[in-house]
């Protein structure tokens, strides 16, 4: 198929109905498409169509696709191209119909394809191609792809009449029965495959000219049956060029077949497959002295003689995997010169000390899928070159010491798939080059403290699918291992019953460590993940965490990793996540939180992700998508939100046309996202949801609001400057009144020398350092509205009462207090009570340095009328004793106009 990359993080997103893009390639993969869509954006190079139920190219589909590069149509219902399909793909290199309904190609179909190089029509039903078919894409064309079709004749004078660029052509897997070649049209063909299902029909194969085809350096004829007459002439037409040939499934004449390929002196490579060859005789390629690869898999092979591999001289790799050899055969001990032996999967059940003896040379080893139940210390002693060793998937139990002494240069170890239950001490201690070691899907419950001792170079360790627990992790066994770059422990029994912080955190010496997966241990109850689980990791750039079971997460867990970039905590139950989780993790670019049960994204806008790019949050609980939540993350170019159930109404208007219209952010999927709230939206689209009522006219209302804002300014600023004396006159004089009227039958002796007013944020100031000084070491009764205030009384009556029942009134000022409603009120009523009874009742303290532009209009009334005592307590810290001496002359002033102004700071605010 074709090489279309897969998704992995998507580069200038925007919505798409039925696709989404990834690298400049649009997806639109399984959609379930009847016909190609028509928002695909005309700059992507890639579009993956495959796998839906297209029937029909038309002629206007990809019009204006003019920068494609590559096109994947694979795995639909295709049974018509119409005329000029193509012809707007100029660019198109790539070109994949596999697995459609195609019965023939028509005159001239793949007109426009003049840079074709790949073209893939593999598993259709055609029959039929007309002459002028491949006319347009052939001078340019590397790769031609016909197999598994319905064609019975091969002619390339109906295909060409003239010389062409074509590398490779594959013919295999249809019935041919004539194959005929009259002229020298494939001078550049290096890959030729005619093989074909085995029957007894034959095949007349007509190449005129035996330089027709003296490029050919690949051959698969498997399944062909042609005349013994014509066997020779077939194998001499790339007989000066020949190296690689398959003849596979041969029901007719093998031997014959090997002993006159064998002779071609340019032959390396032999392919034997599926030929039903229960025993390999001495003589079966005594002729194929030159082979140095030989592939006899997927045969009935049980027994081999021992001399069979004798004749070729530099016999390097040997296959004779599925099989059913019950032991090593003995006949590979006679290949010294063997680098690679593959005996997969056969019916191998012991492994004796000389069955690898003299290969020296060996470098891969394959022994998966077979019956060995253990082994023995000395198997591998002469496999010094040995690199890769797989033995995964067999009943092994134990390992009795066979890594601990030899191998030296190995460095692939796979042990997956068997049944080992311990790691006991330094049992890989020979394993010096070892990079790679793959224990996963074992029973291991076990781990000694020294189980990897002697693997320094150990990059990748794989133990997900084994019992390990907590306390054996705890045991320090990876601390040997300082070059670990990835660690997968899955499913095993990792479960911390508290979030207590670790005596021993497991992984502190791996420093190095890039990736660490523990996703979906074996419980069922709630666990935690210790505050410093992740301790050491310093370099850790990846970390999968589901279905573990979790409920939340300190906010310090990631302090020990600030490199890290991709963070996974899908499947769990985590209600809420805290911004202060991220902080430590500043690179963060790629954040799963699917399947938990969040109800928002509150946290995102306070997190600092502003590096984030990949974010899949899928079915959890949000309805809303807040703006600022996804505006905080500015580095955003994939959403993937699949799976909630959406409120389709105003609060998410923002949401519905950022999602279809913003250019840097793809979110995946949009348009079938669901209503699930209000009820009569139910199971209606998203983004099908009518938004214009949710939004207003803005330029009209821009309109009417500046025209009344420029007429209020005129009269306003006509009278300001006209009248503005007397206004301010009347109107303190007509709230003096009012407040006169109101009280004027209420004043009674002052209960208190003074009321405190002050928010209630400034409390520990008033009762650290208020009261203490001006009731306890000054004597003075104060009211304070916590205290002193009547129960079940309104809060403005007791209000006014405490002003008008106190001598003095002390505003202690502060960004809180002019934010308060209440406090406004407060020194509202304390100036109105200044204005009515002219006496001089307000003094006010600023806590805090407040701009004069802040300061609301009594402040400005307060100084138009007399400029009084203003104390400040920053400017005063240094000066305390001062500062209190002049509050104390303060309350003791006489209550009129004329009295000593007293300056401790005086600020000049407006």
């Amino acid at each position: 198929m074709l090489g279309i990359i897969s998704f992995v993080v998507p580069v200038g997103g925007f919505s798409l109905k039925a696709c989404r893009i990834s690298y400049s390639t649009a997806i639109c993969s399984g959609s379930k498409l009847s016909a190609v869509p028509g928002d695909i954006p005309s700059t992507v190079t890639g579009l993956d169509l495959s796998k839906n139920k297209i029937s029909t190219i038309h002629a206007s589909d990809f019009r204006d696709l003019v920068n494609l590069t590559q096109l994947d149509v694979s795995s639909n219902s295709i049974s018509q191209i119409d005329s000029g399909a193509f012809t707007r793909l100029i660019s198109l290199q790539k070109l994949n119909l596999n697995n459609n309904n195609l019965v023939a190609l028509g005159e001239n179909v793949f007109d426009g394809l003049s840079h074709l190089i790949e073209l893939r029509i593999n598993r259709n039903r055609i029959k039929q191609v007309a002459s002028t078919s491949f006319k347009s894409i052939l001078p340019h064309l590397h790769v031609l792809v016909i197999k598994n079709n319905y064609l019975t004749i091969f002619q390339s004078l109906e295909l060409t009449n003239t010389s062409v660029e074509l590398e490779s052509l594959d013919l295999s897997q249809n019935p041919l029965t004539v194959f005929r070649i009259t002229a020298d049209v494939f001078p550049n063909l290096k890959h030729l495959n005619i093989g074909r299902p085995p029957g007894k029909e034959q095949m007349i194969w007509d190449v005129q000219n035996k330089t027709f085809l003296s490029r050919v350096s690949t051959l698969n004829i498997s399944g062909i049956n042609v005349i013994p007459e014509q066997m020779s002439p077939l194998l001499e037409s790339v007989n000066s060029s020949l190296t690689n040939l398959s003849m596979n499934a041969m029901a007719h004449n093998l031997t014959t077949w090997i002993n006159i390929s064998c002779t071609i002196p340019t032959m390396r490579i032999l392919q034997l497959r599926y030929n039903n060859l229960s025993d390999v005789s001495a003589y079966l390629i005594k002729l194929c002295i030159n082979v140095t690869e030989l592939d006899l898999a997927d045969n009935q092979i049980k027994n081999i003689h021992d001399d069979a591999f004798r004749s070729p001289q530099n016999l390097s790799i040997l296959s004779l995997c599925r099989n059913r050899l019950p032991l090593v055969p003995a006949a590979t001990r006679n290949i010294p010169t063997l680098s690679e032996l593959d005996l997969s999967t056969n019916n191998i059940g012991t492994l004796a000390c000389q069955d690898f003896t003299n290969q020296t040379k060996l470098t891969k080893l394959y022994l998966y899928q077979n019956s060995i139940s253990a082994l023995q210390a000395c198997l591998f002693k002469d496999l010094k070159q040995l690199e890769t060793l797989k033995l995964q998937t067999n009943q092994i139990t134990k390992l009795n010491g066979a890594f601990k002494e030899y191998l030296p240069n190995l460095r692939h170890l796979y042990l997956n798939g068997n049944k080992l239950t311990a790691i006991y001490k330094e049992e890989f201690k020979g394993l010096h080059s070892l990079q790679t070691l793959s224990l996963h899907q074992n029973q291991i419950h076990t781990l000694d403290p020294q189980s990897f001792i002697g693997l320094t170079n150990l990059t990748d360790i794989q133990l997900k699918t084994n019992s390990v627990s907590q306390d054996e992790l705890n045991k320090g066994a990876f601390n040997a291992l300082i070059n670990l770059r990835t660690l997968d422990l899955s499913e095993n029994h990792i479960n911390y019953k508290e979030n207590e912080p670790l005596s021993d955190p497991p992984f502190s010496n791996l420093s190095h460590l890039e990736e660490l997966l523990i996703t979906s241990q074996h419980h069922r109850l709630h666990y935690y993940l210790p505050v410093n689980f992740l301790q050491g990791l310093t370099n850790l750039l990846r970390f999968k965490a589901r279905n573990i079971q979790i409920r939340s997460l300190d906010k310090d867990t990631f302090v020990y990793t600030p490199q890290l970039q991709n963070l996974d905590f899908s499947s769990n139950e985590i209600r809420e996540l805290s911004p202060d989780l991220f902080f430590p993790i500043p690179n963060l670019r790629s954040l799963y939180i699917s399947r938990t049960i969040l109800d928002s994204l509150d946290f995102l806008k306070d997190a600092n992700l502003k590096k984030l790019e990949f974010l899949q949050a899928r079915e959890n609980l949000y309805s809303v998508i807040c703006k600022e939540d996804i505006m905080s993350l500015s580095g955003l170019i994939y959403l993937d939100l699949q799976g909630n159930g959406f409120t389709c109404n105003c609060d998410n208007s923002w949401f519905l046309q950022w999602a279809e219209n913003d250019r840097q952010t793809q979110v995946f999927d949009a348009y079938n996202f669901m209503c699930n709230y209000p009820k009569e939206f139910r199971g209606t689209m998203l983004l099908d949801f009518d938004t214009h009522f949710c939004s207003v006219d803005t330029g009209f209302i821009c309109f009417v609001s500046t025209t009344c804002a420029i007429l209020c300014f005129m009269v306003v600023s006509f009278t300001y400057h006209f009248m503005r004396l007397q206004l301010v006159y009347a109107y303190y004089l007509f709230v003096a009144w009012l407040f006169d009227k109101k009280h004027k039958n209420k004043k009674t002796p002052h209960q208190y020398d003074a009321f405190i007013s002050y928010n209630t944020h400034d409390e520990p100031w008033v009762i650290k350092e208020l009261l203490p000084k001006l009731e306890g070491e000054q004597g003075w009764r104060l009211c304070l509205h916590h205290r002193d205030f009547e129960p079940g009384k309104p809060i403005i009556d007791n209000i006014t009462d405490a002003i008008y029942g106190s001598r003095k009134t002390i505003c202690i000022i502060s960004h809180r207090y002019l934010e308060s409603e209440w406090c406004s009120r407060e020194i509202q009523a304390a100036s109105f009570r200044l204005f009515d009874e002219q006496k001089d009742v307000l003094i006010l303290v600023f806590l805090e340095e407040i701009p004069s532009y802040l300061l609301s209009p009594y402040h400005r009334m307060r100084k138009m009328l007399n400029k009084k005592t203003y104390l400040s307590w920053p400017q005063a810290k240094e000066h305390s004793e001062l500062f209190w001496e002049k509050l104390r002359q303060a309350l003791k002033t006489r209550e009129n106009p004329e009295a000593e102004s007293l300056l401790l700071t005086v600020s000049a605010k407006s």
